[in-house]
């Protein structure tokens, strides 16, 4: 599956060199990472090259090359919020102009549920997209910029878009291991009765479902990327203290009205003194809201390979129980 040039643009990050060490365990030449930054985990496939720069990435791109695009500017604080549009939508731009003219027929693109804003539960491929901040509207607009790509040779271009749920794993220090993390250290505070659900995929999963697109033919393919099922923020805590080996209860408890309050003020002080906070009123009420959404990814034959319970016990082993250090660690949202 794995062409002799497969380049992952952004792919030093959480969720390339996830899917750098499946394809290069089948091929150990052919894959090019593509990034700003340095790739830890393989060096030596590792060119520099920027998506907001369209000539450095013409110079790493060969011609008919299969095209996996994961750089993003993603967290949901970013300053100023033109750098979602800069990186987002201006980056595919630049990266289809390259396409264009390297004859690439094959794209993927990691886009996120963050396109539908503060869906509906079990909001499949179909939802309606009503993205809530910059980040869901960029992604969206990228979307539509890699369309128009497709659709100008529809019957010889392939695109998949992939709309992963918040990602988690070993390594990475995003939303879901700050979670791990407090609970792992006694300091969790449930903000509200925890009984709204979320979605969440296991990065392994999540590069599993990369690379089976990757054999899809002409067309336009878009899936959302979970991993079922889904847990209530108590279920999701109580299994975490229990892997944790820890009572099942315990944590301290908020109402809702009072977490955002708190959200609230500390919104009020970041803009007054520039500082950035853990906690704002929209994290709180993304943490407080149903965060469901269905796949069909199912339906074209991807089993995922890992379980969602052995995907949590993987990264709680790695990250409390054997004491993993900060080297070589990812960090997003």
């Amino acid at each position: 599956m794995v062409r002799s040039s497969t380049v992952l643009v952004g792919g030093a990050g959480f969720i390339g060199t996830r899917l750098a060490a499946r394809l290069l365990s089948r091929e150990r030449s052919g894959v090019v990472i593509a990034d700003k930054a340095p790739s830890r985990s393989f060096p030596d496939q590792h060119i520099f090259a920027d998506v907001t720069d369209v000539n450095s990435l013409a110079r790493v791109i060969p011609a008919d090359a299969l095209l996996v695009n994961l750089a993003a500017e993603h967290r949901d604080d970013v300053s100023p919020a033109s750098k979602y549009w800069d990186v987002n939508v201006e980056g595919a731009r630049n990266l289809c102009e390259v396409a264009r003219d390297k004859n690439v027929s094959k794209l993927l693109f990691t886009s996120t549920v963050a396109v539908y804003g503060f869906a509906p539960v079990g909001t499949g491929e179909g939802g309606q997209t009503n993205p809530f901040n910059e980040y869901g509207r960029s992604k969206l607009a990228a979307e539509a910029v890699y369309r128009e790509w497709q659709a100008e040779r529809p019957e010889q271009r392939s695109l998949v878009i992939l709309r992963p749920t918040v990602v988690f794993g070993e390594r990475n220090r995003g939303n879901v291991y700050n979670l791990l993390r407090q609970v792992a250290s006694n300091r969790f505070v449930m903000v509200g009765g925890g009984t709204n659900r979320k979605s969440i995929a296991y990065v392994e999963n999540v590069a599993a479902a990369i690379e089976h697109c990757m054999g899809f033919g002409p067309g336009i393919y878009v899936y959302n990327y979970v991993d079922k099922p889904d847990f209530s923020m108590n279920e999701l805590v109580a299994e975490v203290r229990r892997m944790l080996r820890r009572p099942a209860t315990g944590s301290i408890r908020l109402p809702y009205w009072f977490g955002y309050s708190i959200g609230g003020v500390l919104d009020f002080v970041a803009r007054l003194s520039g500082r950035k906070f853990s906690v704002s009123a929209v994290r709180v009420k993304k943490f407080c809201s149903d965060t469901v959404f269905e796949t069909s990814i199912g339906e074209t034959g991807f089993r995922a390979p890992v379980p969602i319970m052995a995907a949590l016990q993987r990264t709680i082993t790695s990250e409390f129980l054997e004491g993993r250090g900060e080297d070589g660690v990812f960090y997003a949202e």
